[in-house]
């Protein structure tokens, strides 16, 4: 873990290259030394349907949801998140100066049940 979920709405792909902004969500998380590399999992999912605010149709959302194993102080947590939005906030400066946008992330605890032999792949490489 993090299994991290980018939400977005469809407006935004003409304008966010959706694959960089998953990259450096991925990094950003890895960066921060609080997730495992073997564990982290990031990808999004395009929202075709959606009401913002006034509904305006230039009215835009990015939301990232970091679910997160328990056992992780809320010093580290709140490092892991900011360090997250502050790349969110980066990738989608310029497109944030244009048009209507919504940004937020949300870290959630959670029981999860797995089987992963990336792990042992990736300390194989190394």
């Amino acid at each position: 873990m993090p299994h991290i979920t980018i939400e977005y709405s469809a407006n935004l792909t003409p304008d966010l290259d959706i694959a960089a902004l998953v990259d450096t969500v991925h990094d950003a998380a890895i960066s921060t030394g609080v997730f495992p590399l073997g564990g982290t999992r990031t990808r999004a999912v395009k929202h075709s349907v959606y009401a913002i605010a006034d509904k305006a149709p230039d009215n835009g959302f990015i939301h990232i949801c970091a679910r997160i194993g328990h056992g992780r102080d809320e010093d580290t947590k709140k490092r892991a998140g900011d360090v997250i939005f502050a790349a969110l906030t980066k990738v989608t400066e310029q497109l944030f100066a244009q048009i209507p946008l919504a940004l937020s992330l949300e870290i959630v605890e959670t029981n999860t049940w797995k089987k992963n032999n990336i792990h042992k792949k990736l300390e194989a490489k190394s």
